[in-house]
């Protein structure tokens, strides 16, 4: 069944992979990023290899909240419905709590998470006005448990995100929309590139072609890609701190 998908952070990374994977089995696509000249070239590619695609992109910074509402409702418009919505931008900045790294964490807190309200508020009021869709938030594994140094605020920011997602998904228990939790674990992109320490990571084709059919399922949650993610989910919740000291 063809799907209009909204995606957001799409001009890079898993929000791009995930909109080549969605654009080969034929759904429709709303494309949003801060970098629309590249928007645009993804557009321009994936229409080369199938034109009868509807694929719109339009430019967003998450962080300018008026905006998010305004060009998910402008996509709305143009597409009619939209089928499913993918919270997906995100920032990966940061560093030790109180060693003077305090407007890097910023940044992340609120791209990571007030953003991420944002879209979910915008996105809610489609869905809700639709009475139908399915709502996905990219969390991480990271998620699962504080993580010190550079990883702590945006391991927050992404528990975060999981709560804010499982509040909705009780709420719309019996309704029908779904709220999907994804927990990615080390996928190659941009954001986790420079670190020194990525156990089980994966190519970026891959990651996001197992995004995407972990997404497809509509599941409640789903750690990504399953093997080995969703063993290591089950021992990072159960680890004593002084183990995931040493780990981290």
């Amino acid at each position: 069944m063809r799907r209009n998908i909204l995606i957001t952070g799409a001009s890079s990374g898993l929000g791009e992979g995930m909109a080549r994977e969605w654009a080969a089995r034929g759904h429709g696509l709303a494309l949003c990023a801060r970098r629309v000249d590249a928007l645009q070239r993804l557009r321009e590619e994936l229409l080369s290899r199938n034109p009868e695609l509807c694929i719109s992109v339009k430019s967003l910074d998450v962080n300018r909240h008026d905006d998010v509402f305004r060009v998910f409702r402008e996509f709305h418009d143009e597409f009619g419905t939209i089928d499913r919505i993918v919270v997906n931008a995100g920032a990966g900045k940061g560093g030790p709590i109180g060693t003077g790294l305090f407007e890097a964490n910023r940044q992340t807190a609120e791209t990571n998470f007030v953003a991420a309200l944002a879209q979910c508020e915008a996105a809610m009021e489609i869905l809700r006005e639709q009475r139908q869709g399915h709502l996905v938030l990219i969390s991480s594994m990271s998620a699962l448990r504080g993580l010190p140094r550079v990883m702590t605020t945006y391991a927050a920011t992404k528990a975060g995100i999981a709560a804010l997602a499982e509040g909705l998904r009780v709420e719309m228990i019996g309704k029908p929309i779904k709220i999907t939790t994804i927990y990615p674990g080390y996928i190659d992109t941009d954001i986790n590139r420079k670190m020194k320490n990525r156990p089980f990571l994966v190519d970026t084709v891959s990651g996001c072609r197992a995004l995407v059919r972990a997404i497809d399922r509509e599941p409640a949650k789903a750690y990504v890609p399953g093997w080995p993610w969703n063993v290591v989910g089950f021992v990072m919740k159960r680890l004593p701190l002084s183990v995931l000291a040493r780990a981290s």
